[in-house]
């Protein structure tokens, strides 16, 4: 079958292979969409003193995201205006009152103002604020941290808020977890030699759920049909009758958020958020993905269990609870693993086809493709 072969109408085009697999694509998509839409950079409370930083990749740039002496947050582009070395190496930490670069040492306030060098006060037609570190847009929600690279970012509130509001089909539903208020219960790194379109694909349909998912098929059996119920607006797909919680085996798992109403009782809803977030809820904890695309073939995923506080604090067994996700993403992630060395093949030179339940991937495909077209 060739790219010019007429497809049934039960089937639709993927993506071709070469986009999954060519380094001038992947660069494409760092310019064009990592450095142009707002991106999940960290989670608020991990940066929880002044002089707390941590160092994320975005896109081609390394984003230095520091909490002030006022305890605001904010980000730089990890680069000393002076020759331009990288100025924090460690992927995070904490400094006292400055941030110095090991080259020349000079040094920036917390709030990216140029505050010292080795005479300076010989140069006194510098503006320190000028030649301060270059600002990055941030924006903090849901208890996470936002950056966005582009000049003029797009709105906040029709790309990010917008999205999970399209898919809840209320702008204020999601207000019910108040996640910003929520507790760190378990987090996990994961590190998986795939394309980063490769897992939002594999995340936006449920074709594959029967075969490769049986916990959450025992949990939310409407899965095993191979539809995304999850994608269908306002619908969250219901918990099986016999199940007592969202975990493993099935069990009662902790009491429903203290906000959550009855209608969204016993169901779990996925949102995804482009181009890197996945954001799913359950009634007593919320899951978060974050990707960091690091080449054409592999990217870090952060996940975050969030609990209500007080769950955390009292020291309870989490691991029923986080153990049900953390299998669908391993499960998940080899399946990614296996396609990717597939995506040279001369089998799918033109790409693959994307049957009636998976048709919804196809709106991601065009979005991509716009974004690259520019």
């Amino acid at each position: 079958m060739t790219a010019s072969t007429a497809l049934p109408s039960s089937l639709i085009r993927t993506m071709p292979g070469y986009s999954y697999t060519e380094s001038e694509t992947f660069a494409l998509e760092q310019a064009r969409i990592f450095e142009q839409y707002w991106f999940c950079a960290i989670r608020s409370a991990d940066l929880p003193n002044p002089g707390s930083f941590r160092n994320v990749q975005v896109g081609r740039e390394s984003v230095l995201v520091v909490r002030g002496r006022d305890k605001k947050l904010r980000a730089f582009l990890n680069v000393c205006r002076h020759r331009g070395a990288k100025l924090c190496t460690e992927e995070s930490g904490e400094v006292r009152r400055s941030l110095q670069c090991p080259y020349h040492a000079w040094t920036y306030g917390l709030d990216g103002k140029l505050v010292a060098a080795p005479n300076l006060s010989s140069m006194a037609d510098i503006d320190r604020t000028e030649f301060g570190l270059i600002g990055v847009h941030l924006q903090e929600w849901l208890g996470y941290a936002w950056v966005c690279l582009a000049d003029e970012p797009p709105s906040f509130s029709e790309t990010v808020m917008g999205a999970v509001a399209e898919r809840m089909g209320d702008e204020n539903a999601v207000e019910e977890w108040h996640i910003e208020d929520l507790a760190l219960g378990k987090r996990i790194t994961y590190d998986v030699a795939a394309n980063w379109k490769l897992i939002i694909e594999n995340f936006m349909e449920c074709y594959h759920c029967a075969t490769i998912h049986p916990e959450l098929t025992e949990v939310l059996p409407e899965f095993a049909d191979g539809y995304a119920a999850q994608y269908y607006v306002g619908h969250g797909a219901e918990f099986g009758a016999e199940v007592g919680g969202f975990t493993v085996d099935g069990s009662e798992g902790f009491d429903r958020l203290t906000d959550v109403g009855e209608d969204h009782d016993r169901r779990y809803y996925a949102i995804t958020v482009n181009p890197q977030v996945f954001l799913n809820l359950v009634p007593d904890h919320v899951i978060l993905h974050r990707m960091f695309p690091v080449s054409v073939n592999r990217t870090i995923v952060e996940c975050d269990w969030l609990y209500d506080r007080s769950v955390v604090d009292s020291g309870a067994d989490l691991s029923a609870s986080f153990e049900l996700f953390h299998r669908v993403n391993q499960q998940d992630f080899d399946a990614c693993e296996r396609c990717q060395p597939t995506m040279s093949s001369r089998a799918y030179g033109n790409g693959g086809v994307l049957v009636p339940s998976e048709h919804h991937i196809g709106a991601f495909h065009e979005w991509v493709s716009k974004q690259l077209a520019g």
